[in-house]
């Protein structure tokens, strides 16, 4: 089954066991404005888009979050902890984009969306998450056209400097995503 658009991205992660497990683990600790983002959910489509029978092992789960008011790094490694502790099979990554900025030599993201948005590629600048009443929500800043057609390309933010288009090269070639899935294109070099 290819997957055509937004609504059959919900239907596909809200059926998968694993994504729904992670998502109530990640729901039950309560984070002011937390999306699952990036590999973990661009691998799940892109396995459908391949046929694959097994779902792609990734390196880490990124949950991001926005807390403007407790920005201590030790913060996200307790949180890692407590997600290990709970489904130690996962690699869980938490990050406080309150303070990514920081990191990233950035101006202040205003919330996880923006934040999400000013990724590297539009395939990899998407989120979920479960709402108040425990229905998978999705954000793509950019759009979903790019992760179904598994085409990869840079977000604006990230065109838009010499410095930043350098990170987004260096990225795709150390991920080497068309290894893994044949179909992916890279409109962006």
């Amino acid at each position: 089954m290819i997957l055509a658009n937004e609504q059959a991205i919900v239907d596909l992660l809200s059926s998968d066991k694993e994504t729904m497990s992670a998502l109530r683990i990640v729901q039950s600790l309560d984070l002011p404005d937390w999306w699952i983002c990036a590999g973990f959910v661009r691998s799940k489509i892109w396995d459908k888009q391949h046929g694959f029978s097994h779902t792609t092992l990734v390196d880490d789960v990124d949950v991001v979050y926005f807390d403007q008011h407790n920005t201590d790094e030790s913060i996200e490694k307790e949180l890692e902890q407590r997600l290990r502790s709970t489904l130690p099979t996962i690699p869980w990554s938490v990050k406080n984009e309150a303070r990514m900025h920081h990191v990233n030599g950035l101006e202040p993201y205003i919330d996880t969306i923006d934040a999400i948005s000013k990724f590297p590629e539009t395939v990899t600048a998407i989120g979920i998450k479960l709402d108040t009443n425990d229905s998978l929500r999705l954000v793509a800043p950019h759009g979903v056209d790019d992760i179904l057609n598994m085409a990869v390309r840079p977000t604006p933010y990230f065109t838009d400097s010499n410095q930043r288009m350098q990170i987004y090269h260096h990225r795709i070639q150390k991920k080497k995503w068309h290894n893994r899935w044949p179909k992916v294109t890279y409109l962006v070099e």
